[in-house]
C-alpha cells in the first residue's frame, strides 16, 4: 500500500450551533471556515443513469414516509426534516453510493498508476494555502478525501478545480476524449472526534474493502490531526 506523509494544519470540527454557510446544486452543501469535510468525487461512469433514477425514487419516498409531501424535488423537502432526520437520511443514500461504487463500475480510469497520480498532483497542490489536505484515497473510479477549505468561496470552487485541471491531463496522458468526472461531489462536514476516527478508518480500509490489489489504488496517510 502506497503511503505518504503530509505535514497538515489541523482543522476544526463543525459547530452546528455557530454560523456556517449554505447553497444548493443537485444537493444541499454546507461550509464552516476552516471545518474538516468528507469529499467525495467520482467519474462520470461510475454510477449507471438508471439507478440514480431509482435512488432519486428513493429519496422522495423517504421524505413521504417521514410525513412530508413532496413531488419531485427531494432538496426541498430535505430541508424540512429535523437534524436527527436529515443525518439519518443521509446515512441512508450514502451507504448505497459507496456500496455501488465499491463494485468499481465504468471504465475506472484512476485504476491506471498514471491517471491516479494527476490526481494527486491536483490534489496536494494548494495544500497548506486555499485548504488543508487530509487523508485521501483513490479508488478506480472515485476519490474519498479529508480536507479544511479556508473559505466558502474556496469550497465551492476548489472541487471543480481538482477535477477539471486532473481531466485535461488524464484524458491527454492516456489518449482519451469526454467528460471525466461527475460535476458534483459529494461532501459532508465532520462532527465529532469519533466521526473524525471512523472516516480515517474508512478511507484507510477502503481498497481492501473493495478487493482491491496493489497498484489499482493510491492511499495517502496525513501525519495531522486528520
Amino acid at each position: 500500500m502506497q503511503t505518504t506523509e503530509m505535514n497538515d494544519r489541523p482543522g476544526e470540527l463543525f459547530d452546528p450551533h455557530a454560523d456556517f454557510d449554505q447553497w444548493d446544486r443537485s444537493r444541499p452543501h454546507r461550509h464552516q471556515p476552516a471545518a474538516i469535510c468528507v469529499l467525495t468525487m467520482r467519474l462520470n461512469d461510475s454510477i449507471p443513469a438508471s439507478v440514480i433514477e431509482v435512488w432519486h425514487r428513493q429519496r422522495i419516498d423517504f421524505l413521504r414516509r417521514a410525513g412530508i409531501a413532496i413531488e419531485r424535488d427531494w432538496k426541498e423537502g430535505y430541508r424540512e426534516l429535523s437534524p436527527a432526520m436529515q443525518r439519518r437520511f443521509d446515512q441512508t443514500f450514502s451507504r448505497q453510493r459507496e456500496a455501488l461504487l465499491d463494485e468499481c463500475r465504468g471504465e475506472c480510469q484512476l485504476g491506471n498508476p498514471t491517471a491516479a497520480n494527476e490526481v494527486v498532483c491536483s490534489l496536494r497542490k494548494f495544500h497548506a494555502d486555499r485548504y488543508w489536505l487530509g487523508d485521501f484515497v483513490i479508488m478506480p473510479n472515485h476519490v474519498h478525501c479529508l480536507v479544511a477549505f479556508r473559505t466558502t468561496e474556496i469550497a465551492k470552487t476548489q472541487p471543480g478545480g481538482w477535477m477539471r485541471y486532473s481531466a485535461r491531463r488524464i484524458n491527454r496522458l492516456v489518449g482519451r476524449k469526454g467528460v471525466l468526472w461527475f460535476p458534483e461531489p459529494f461532501d459532508h462536514l465532520v462532527r465529532s472526534a469519533e466521526q473524525l476516527l471512523y472516516l480515517r478508518k474508512y478511507i484507510y480500509e477502503n481498497p481492501m474493502k473493495a478487493g482491491l490489489k496493489e497498484g489499482s489504488f493510491v492511499y495517502h496517510r496525513s501525519n495531522g490531526r486528520f
